[in-house]
């Protein structure tokens, strides 16, 4: 079943994990670390929790998408999980059905698929995942309706079924950066997630994109859009912005290259940027709430005034594992307070 849109007063918390490894842990803690956020979240009442697929990145371990799901799941309760999202051009389409539809028939009900166009990953490493497939990004329309084919009621004579994932009925969202997958999703009438977490340039138009071309399907009644939004809540305003830098030195390590292995916080970044790399890292950050909780409530109140989405979907990117299930817990307080 997928969301059904809530009142514009009760906006849906989630979160987006991208299992971050930290410097001087091993890809096991990161690992430990997703479970232990999945069960607080679920704990707290948070909505759902994705994973997002990246390769040949150091500071990320959900590359294997799925099978970490499947971790998840196993020591969890009820909690909704989902790629967030698998990037669709990686994979043949059967085998994310059958993936998907494999994790749907051990834990109904609890399984979403987002879907992204992008590699996640450098052009190197994306030759070495397709090993010569012509798979392109402007393929990724008929892929998006062959997996929902997969998923759905197979027709009579059809040539290939998915099993598992026949009858599923798998949730499918659609996930962008840009006006493609927004025109997309509203054709196909699947809820869309804007990555506004890391591209927030083309939200306004994205949304407005999205809501004005809407087609009403089965998957879906009316437009459903989430976004994407760093978050650190702390203590005190200065507390968050000092934890941020963690965050911040990512970026930075990104722009140049370097280990995106999470990285202690810093008393200020002055000195460790230049003036390009400081507007970079602004502007990947300018829908970031970063704050005490009085100052990431305003501002969550002014994104929602602004954009009128119907749920954020929370990143958190800070070095100490205790201070981001701390802050994690400050957030939702915010939404029940």
């Amino acid at each position: 079943m997928h969301p059904t849109p809530p009142q514009r007063s009760d906006v849906a918390f989630s979160i987006l994990e991208l299992a971050p490894v930290r410097e001087g842990q091993s890809i096991h803690d990161a690992l430990t670390q997703s479970l232990e956020l999945a069960q607080h979240a679920e704990k707290l009442g948070y909505q759902r929790l994705w994973l997002a697929e990246h390769h040949n990145m150091d500071g990320i371990a959900s590359s294997a998408t799925a099978v970490l799901l499947t971790y998840l799941l196993a020591n969890t309760q009820h909690i909704r999980l989902g790629s967030g999202g698998i990037m669709l051009p990686n994979h043949a389409p059967l085998v994310v059905a059958e993936q998907f539809g494999t994790l749907q028939a051990l834990y109904p009900g609890r399984i979403e698929l987002g879907l992204g166009r992008a590699p996640g990953t450098d052009s190197v490493t994306m030759q070495a995942l397709r090993r010569g497939r012509r798979e392109t990004e402007q393929q990724f329309p008929q892929d998006v309706r062959e997996i929902l084919s997969y998923f759905d009621q197979p027709t009579a004579g059809q040539a290939i079924v998915a099993t598992p994932g026949q009858n599923s009925h798998v949730p499918v969202w659609l996930l962008g950066s840009s006006l493609f997958s927004a025109q997309l999703a509203a054709e196909l009438g699947l809820p869309y997630s804007f990555a506004s977490h890391f591209a927030p340039r083309m939200l306004a138009a994205a949304i407005a994109l999205y809501r004005e071309n809407f087609k009403p399907s089965s998957y879906l009644a009316a437009p459903y859009v989430s976004m994407g939004v760093p978050c650190i809540v702390a203590e005190s305003d200065a507390e968050a912005h000092y934890l941020a830098t963690t965050a911040y030195q990512r970026i930075l390590s990104m722009i140049r290259g370097q280990s995106m292995k999470l990285k202690a916080p810093v008393e200020s970044m002055q000195g460790l940027c230049n003036a390009a790399e400081k507007m970079t890292i602004d502007n990947f950050y300018a829908v970031a709430q970063i704050g005490s909780a009085a100052t990431v409530k305003a501002g969550l109140a002014q994104l929602q005034e602004t954009y009128q989405v119907d749920e954020f979907i929370f990143t958190c990117d800070v070095y100490d594992p205790a201070k981001r299930l701390s802050s994690f817990e400050r957030l939702m307080q915010l939404k029940t307070s």
